[in-house]
């Protein structure tokens, strides 16, 4: 029996590989001689450029740069030949700033453009660049200042790079970060297909996570509009993912020239994913929140899709299941036909119990993952 165990991180609780080695230890449990591959897996937040760096066999560049707060942190690339690999939720992640500091409107993505830097200064002429799990909703204009682009009031005075100035800017100078960039082909491993603006929009959609409230998501969304058509980008408001890590995805597309991939289809690539899915018996899956932004490009179905197309049965588990994502065969939820378990899923399963509080359902992760799978894998062997 080969079982393949592929999980996203369950964020705040467990990494991908922490996650990965419960879901194994589980499956030893249920079947003590089973053989389990470890995948660890990522939509281009948190954990991808270490999982390609890995992939590659590339070496690994600390980086010193500023959290979406701008306080010091230490992030990093991975470098292999003239190709590098970067993600934002290392440097500006959310899971950098606790929950009582968060503060969207004054978040930033200038430590990924130090990070960026950093890598075309190393050399690299190609760079992958994982988008997912911002702290931020600065459309990328962070980043892009790093780079030495210049936001500007109507007088010329430098305008700080913040959803909370952005009333403030009337002009943004792109050029110098253009050139920084030049001759360097970027590419955007995106963990969603939200445009950046509307109801579906970077604001709308991911703002309530952020702590953005209602007037201030309507006047971001607003503002983002206004300040795409500075930039003469308004096009680009309603493509697919320019929503991505608050809008940084628009920034690298609209302005660098970036082409926009599915980020957990480059991990898969890169690590070799659909080959050894194949050989597998069953396949475990699974990440900290399941709901309808799941099926949105996010990791969890890409690894059902591939499990699919292998015609190998799969299993997710989650820390938290909206019954709404879930359809048929939903242990703890359900009730729509329509969601992650329609795409071949055997059994989509909550680890944690409801009642329990977040905090300690959250410290409990592990444990809790580790059982559940070993049930699971009980459950569906015998059937």
């Amino acid at each position: 029996m080969r079982i393949v165990v592929a999980p996203d991180s369950f964020k705040e609780s467990m990494t991908a590989p922490q996650a990965a080695r419960a879901m194994a230890a589980g499956a030893r449990e249920a079947l003590p001689s089973c053989e389990v591959d470890l995948i660890p897996v990522s939509d281009g937040g948190e954990g991808f450029a270490r999982a390609v760096t890995e992939a590659w066999g590339a070496s690994w560049h600390r980086v010193e740069t500023v959290d979406a707060l701008g306080r010091a942190r230490t992030a990093g690339f991975g470098l292999d030949g003239g190709r590098a690999v970067v993600d934002l939720a290392s440097s500006v992640g959310i899971e950098h700033v606790a929950a009582a500091d968060r503060d969207a409107m004054r978040s930033s993505t200038a430590g990924m453009g130090r990070v960026l830097a950093a890598a075309a200064d190393a050399g690299a002429r190609s760079l992958l660049i994982g988008l997912g799990g911002s702290a931020s909703n600065d459309l990328g204009l962070g980043l892009l200042t790093a780079l030495g682009a210049r936001c500007l009031d109507a007088h010329g005075r430098p305008v700080a790079p913040v959803p909370a100035a952005f009333s403030s800017i009337a002009a943004i100078e792109t050029g110098p970060a253009r050139r920084r960039v030049e001759g360097i082909d970027l590419t955007l491993a995106c963990d969603v297909t939200n445009p950046l603006t509307g109801p579906r929009g970077a604001a709308a959609v991911f703002g309530p996570q952020k702590g953005l409230t209602a007037a201030q998501i309507e006047h971001l969304d607003a503002q983002a509009s206004r300040l795409a058509a500075l930039l003469k980008a308004g096009e680009w408001v309603t493509r697919p993912g320019t929503g991505a890590a608050g809008g940084t995805a628009f920034a690298l597309a609209a302005v660098l020239g970036a082409g926009l991939v599915p980020g957990i289809d480059c991990l898969a690539q890169a690590v070799g994913l659909r080959r050894r899915i194949q050989d597998a018996d069953l396949v475990l899956t699974g990440e900290g929140s399941l709901d309808a932004q799941s099926l949105e490009g996010k990791a969890v179905s890409g690894v059902v899709r591939l499990a699919r197309e292998c015609a190998v049965p799969v299993i997710i588990l989650a820390g938290r299941v909206d019954a709404g994502s879930c359809g048929h065969g939903c242990d703890g939820g359900g009730g729509n036909d329509h969601g992650l378990a329609d795409l071949g899923a055997e059994a989509v399963i909550r680890i944690s119990d409801p009642s329990v509080p977040l905090r300690d359902a959250l410290a409990q992760g592990p444990q809790n993952l580790r059982r559940c799978t070993a049930r699971a894998v009980r459950r569906w062997a015998g059937a």
